[in-house]
């Protein structure tokens, strides 16, 4: 029997929690999390939650970024063009990216505090 572990929550400060929900409201529901909560989304098996805190952002190590994997190209498109709709910090994409002997679909961004935020295609094997 296995015992992998898998990621039950992710707590996220935000400085702003309306104006963070409002964003994440769409890009989840177009990557099909579900809100559950007035500060929470699911995907059936982990959890991400947002609190309002009133710090200071300083530089620090941490998550360089967070990737959420998409069923198709398609779902990486709506995302793109959500993001091209809002003015969103896009960082690269939507592009295929290629890494050594694999390929996905990919855009990376930051969210309205930040954080850098990926959505990509499950990547694949180049011949």
């Amino acid at each position: 029997m296995e015992n992998k572990a898998t990621i039950k929550h992710i707590e996220f400060w935000v400085s702003n929690l309306e104006r963070s929900i409002g964003f994440y409201e769409r890009i989840f529901g177009l990557i099909g999390w579900d809100k559950t909560e007035s500060n929470a989304f699911n995907n059936g098996e982990t959890k991400i939650y947002f609190v309002e805190q009133n710090v200071k952002p300083e530089k620090t190590i941490g998550p360089r970024r967070i990737c959420f994997l998409v069923a198709s190209q398609n779902v990486v498109d709506e995302v793109a063009g959500f993001l091209l709709k809002i003015q969103a910090d896009i960082i690269r994409g939507p592009l295929e990216s290629k890494y050594n002997d694999r390929s996905s679909y990919t855009v990376d961004f930051r969210d309205p505090d930040g954080y850098i935020i990926e959505v990509a295609t499950k990547s694949i094997i180049l011949r």
